[in-house]
């Protein structure tokens, strides 16, 4: 027991000697003690604070909304919105009923509240869809508002045990991807043509609000995305269909996403990413999703390292993860870098989904990716890897990624895939102060394919029933 602590004081230690180095350069906050990362995340914890609305309802009802599926709500919804906001805030609530609209604006002190049976169904016309300033895959340019959309505003929610359809499918929006499994043909225009270009302009670092995109192009609208916004809560409703990302905070602070339940597997269907953002909670959601489940990011190449704003603090908490390329993710677009991500007491479990902890970059990212804590994570079955760590996910630039401080604890696998642990790094940049306790990983076919790891721990490693051995060369 001595010989443990004294384990875990030299690693933080270390850890807070990187940290000093990180803070500078990332101007974010690190782990900056030797104490236990559960104690590093209960300060954060207090600091995430669900947002409080004005106790009065503006039933969008009374602004000239119908339910009846067919008839569009877009003006209903704004009027209310609007109301509820000059007022000093509230509820916009939605009854009993399925209600048609194109993009919905959240407004400052406003939370849009549907009841248990109501159901927002939105439409699949591009052009009820406006220009605005977004960001898509990690991106900023002009292009269609997320379905739901906030600019700059503070205390924002969507809350009730309500359905958001995104009604995208294989004849709507999911096309536009360029796949033939999503009901692309050839003959059909699709997004990587202007996808292309938007790199292009990305990587000259053009005015993004001179990157005008929507009608002709194809790049796919997210579903509700809040962008610069302060004091975000999403608790409770039901996500389905999504046309790509379902819920993508971009430049936000102190953000609340609480049992949610997502079901959409179309292309890029990640479940949860947020973007850059501050002070992050994610707990008890449900993710069956066609892409990553959770997935951190901070920015794509040019415009992530321009921007510069990492992901930070961000807690994911009792979520069930079933479909996806991965369970808790961090990357791609992580230019940016991340710092102190804590994932304690989830679930995985299917054999569609990939990893249970990925994270992905490449030295056309950059940045630095620090402080990932995961504890108590169960998973029944994966396809790939457990843990797996990627400095080589998309083509090679000249921004060496950096990826270290990574603590996993008490985590139990039923039935692994191919691999326990998976890593590709750069010689010149290995990752950097891994440590594992207690991990039991049973009914793998290759328990370690590694090549750069620098403080490789093991401490009550099993795989597939034997004891975990550090190989000589990465022990140091």
């Amino acid at each position: 027991m001595l010989l443990r602590r004294n384990q875990i004081l030299v690693f933080f230690l270390l850890v807070s000697l990187l940290g000093i180095y990180s803070c500078a350069t990332n101007k974010a906050r690190v782990w900056n003690t030797t104490a236990e990362p559960e104690k590093e995340m209960a300060k954060l914890r207090q600091q995430i604070r669900a947002p409080e609305f004005k106790k009065q309802d503006f039933l969008i009802t009374n602004f000239g909304a119908v339910g009846d599926g067919k008839t569009k709500n877009t003006e209903a919804f704004r009027k209310a919105i609007e109301a509820c906001n000059k007022n000093g805030g509230g509820r916009v609530v939605v009854p009993t009923g399925t209600f048609l609209t194109g993009a919905i604006y959240l407004k400052s002190n406003v939370n849009l509240h549907m009841v248990d049976s109501a159901k927002i169904l939105f439409s699949r016309d591009p052009a009820d869809y406006p220009i605005v300033f977004t960001r898509w895959e990690g991106m900023e340019l002009m292009n269609y508002s997320s379905f739901i959309y906030a600019y700059g505003e503070k205390n924002i929610a969507i809350t009730g045990n309500g359905v958001l359809d995104g009604n995208a499918n294989n004849e709507y929006w999911w096309w536009w991807c360029g796949a033939k499994k999503f009901g692309w043909e050839p003959g059909k225009p699709r997004q990587t043509e202007a996808r292309n270009k938007l790199h292009e302009q990305n990587h000259e670092q053009s005015d993004p609000r001179k990157r005008v995109y929507g009608d002709g192009h194809y790049l796919r609208p997210n579903f509700i995305q809040p962008y610069n916004c302060k004091n975000v809560l999403i608790s409770g409703v039901k996500m389905i269909n999504s046309p790509m990302w379902n819920i993508n905070p971009v430049l936000c602070e102190n953000v609340i996403v609480e049992k949610v339940k997502i079901i959409s597997h179309g292309p890029n269907n990640d479940g949860c990413d947020p973007e850059s953002c501050t002070n992050v909670l994610i707990k008890d959601c449900y993710f069956d999703t066609g892409d990553d489940c959770i997935a951190i990011k901070s920015g794509r190449d040019e415009d992530g390292r321009r921007i510069g704003k990492p992901a930070a603090n961000h807690i994911i908490e009792g979520c069930e993860m079933r479909d996806g390329h991965g369970g808790v993710v961090i990357g791609s677009e992580i230019s940016g870098g991340a710092v102190n991500i804590y994932a304690i007491n989830n679930t995985m479990d299917s054999p569609n989904l990939d990893r249970a902890l990925r994270i992905k970059t490449s030295s056309s990212r950059g940045g630095i990716i620090q402080n990932v804590f995961m504890k108590d994570t169960k998973v029944g079955t994966y396809k790939e890897a457990a843990i797996k760590f990627n400095m080589f996910y998309e083509k090679p630039g000249n921004f060496i990624p950096t990826i270290r401080n990574i603590w996993v604890e008490n985590m139990e696998v039923e039935k692994g895939g191919k691999y326990g642990l998976l890593s590709a790094a750069y010689k010149s940049s290995p990752v950097q102060n891994v440590r594992l306790i207690n991990v039991n990983i049973k009914g793998v076919e290759i328990p370690m394919k590694v090549d750069y790891i620098k403080n490789l721990q093991f401490e009550n490693v099993r795989i597939n029933g034997a004891p975990a051995v550090v190989p000589d060369t990465l022990k140091n």
